[in-house]
């Protein structure tokens, strides 16, 4: 069995092995992954943050040995928290641009830099959330980091996300692991009536077909905040999304789920 990590800002996964074929996902800087297959110039992998597999061409992949692999699984790691920020490679001028929600490990916070095959990375320390945490506040932060971010199917950065991948990576940042993808996230958490709604819940929605297809956070009595289009704001109630700009309800019969974060009494 072969091991590999991103050593670059977003690496696109792909349903089947071919540059025609549809992104469905990505991997972040930092995320690291097993080879599951490798067929030509493509190799399948599996995600290990979110179990989530795919293809994707084997020379955006760095290899890195088994015993680096399970340090990385016993270590926690630390989490891009700014839009954007820079990460230099040890003997290398130009920089590596990374997004919000990409993964620092083995971070030496007094060198500000870690450790990859030997070679060493480095990263300012007032980017990073080195402990994460899964207060309200902060979750509710980092999702409006995300305002205006265009809607990309498959994408998971700050330049183009999906409705799943945002609240996947918001949640991620704040120490809270969900799956990839709408349908499966809807598996997580309490299931909550509309009217106990709370900043941090989520809200699913599903076709005709009984189907889930979006999600969103809730944020604040009657608002939501999701992607679709791009990441934004709109007003939700128990009929469903009402979009201000397309004068018209979206999405239709919310459900909510909650799941474990952290609320401070009479902070949050």
């Amino acid at each position: 069995m072969k091991y590999a990590i991103s050593l670059m800002a977003a690496i696109p996964v792909r349903a089947l092995p071919s540059e025609t074929s549809e992104m469905v996902s990505q991997i972040l800087f930092g995320e690291h992954f097993i080879i599951e297959e490798e067929n030509g110039n493509w190799i399948k992998i599996h995600n290990v943050s979110d179990s989530y597999e795919g293809w994707i061409d084997y020379k955006t992949a760095t290899v890195i040995s088994e015993e680096e692999f399970n340090h990385i699984n016993e270590n926690i790691p630390s989490f891009v928290k700014t839009p954007f920020t820079q990460i230099y490679k040890e003997g290398k001028a130009d920089p590596i641009r990374v997004s919000i929600g990409s993964i620092i490990p083995f971070y030496n916070d007094k060198t500000q830099s870690f450790r990859i095959n030997d070679t060493a990375y480095f990263i300012k320390r007032n980017n990073l959330k080195t402990a994460p945490e899964s207060h309200l506040k902060q979750l509710l932060r980092n999702a409006e980091l995300y305002l205006n971010t265009p809607y990309l199917w498959g994408g998971k950065t700050i330049l183009g996300i999906d409705c799943s991948g945002f609240v996947q990576s918001v949640f991620r940042i704040n120490n809270i692991k969900l799956p990839r993808d709408a349908s499966q996230q809807y598996k997580e958490g309490e299931e909550i009536k509309f009217e106990d709604a709370y900043p941090g819940d989520l809200a699913f929605f599903k076709n005709e077909a009984g189907k889930v297809i979006h999600v969103g956070i809730f944020i604040e009595k009657n608002k939501i905040i999701h992607c679709s289009g791009d990441v934004h704001i709109d007003t939700l109630d128990e009929r469903g999304i009402f979009s201000e700009r397309l004068n018209k309800y979206t999405h239709f019969n919310p459900e909510i789920k909650r799941l474990q974060i952290k609320r401070r009494k009479n902070k949050e």
